[in-house]
């Protein structure tokens, strides 16, 4: 399908397609199903240089987190410059391993679904947890954990700075904290404020990819509406490859959904 005629106010560099896949949440299967359409796209495109930039928020809530960071350790997508990115749940499930006041706010939000996936049982009782914390430091593979830790906060691309939730609006992009460039929702998504470039983000969740002349929100929420989204941006235009599922796991078979641009 052609880009639309209505160009969008950003690009990356010249040369480069990049594409930004929204929170995976632990839905290993359609990851690999948005991959293959990425790789058909960019086979279509031919441009000189691919990116593509995960978000953040591997984890939690879907029924198999450790196997996404598998598919993203061990199937990179080839020909590609990869960039993975530090999203909340991720720090959470950090937090859960390291400190020494136990993070149990983390299991209330999906991290019961990712200690299950590395055979850990989610702890029932307060003296439990400690328990749990110290079988997930023995099961959690070396490289998963160096994949958590090794987690960039930010990167920018051209007009585009991507991020998991989103900026603090008066603060330059260089002065921006962890804290907000990981949890933040308002004031950063009413904001009209340019933020010096285009953010792109994930974290807060649409039916649909959020398209403002000042951000791109791209999650769509496939724990809660079965949408997993990646925006394709080059040469001034934008447009997204979805992929839709239904959410009886495993039983359910993830489809493709095309290029569809927006101006």
């Amino acid at each position: 399908m052609p880009f639309s005629t209505d160009p969008y106010p950003g690009a990356p560099p010249p040369g480069t397609r990049l594409y930004v896949v929204g929170d995976i949440h632990g839905y290993p299967d359609h990851l690999a199903r948005l991959h293959e359409l990425i790789l058909e796209d960019a086979a279509t495109a031919g441009a000189a240089r691919n990116v593509v930039v995960y978000v953040g928020d591997y984890v939690d809530r879907g029924p198999d987190s450790r196997r996404v960071i598998e598919t993203l350790l061990r199937s990179p997508l080839p020909g590609f410059e990869s960039v993975h990115l530090m999203g909340n749940h991720e720090a959470a499930m950090l937090s859960f391993l390291d400190e020494e006041e136990l993070q149990m706010d983390w299991l209330g939000f999906g991290g019961a679904q990712t200690l299950g996936s590395y055979g850990v049982s989610s702890p029932r009782r307060f003296v439990e947890f400690r328990e749990a914390r110290e079988e997930l430091a023995r099961k959690l593979p070396p490289d998963h954990s160096a994949f958590l830790r090794g987690l960039a906060l930010s990167h920018t691309e051209g007009d585009f700075f991507i991020v998991h939730a989103g900026v603090r609006p008066g603060a330059p992009l260089s002065a921006q904290v962890e804290d907000d460039l990981l949890w933040i929702r308002e004031p950063f998504l009413s904001s009209r404020e340019t933020f010096g470039k285009i953010v792109v983000h994930g974290h807060t969740i649409d039916r649909q990819p959020q398209v403002r002349s000042n951000r791109i929100g791209v999650d769509t929420g496939i724990y809660r509406y079965g949408r997993l989204t990646c925006a394709v941006m080059e040469g001034g235009r934008l447009g997204f490859l979805r992929v839709l599922i239904r959410l009886q796991y495993p039983t359910a078979s993830p489809a493709g959904r095309r290029l569809s641009f927006a101006p």
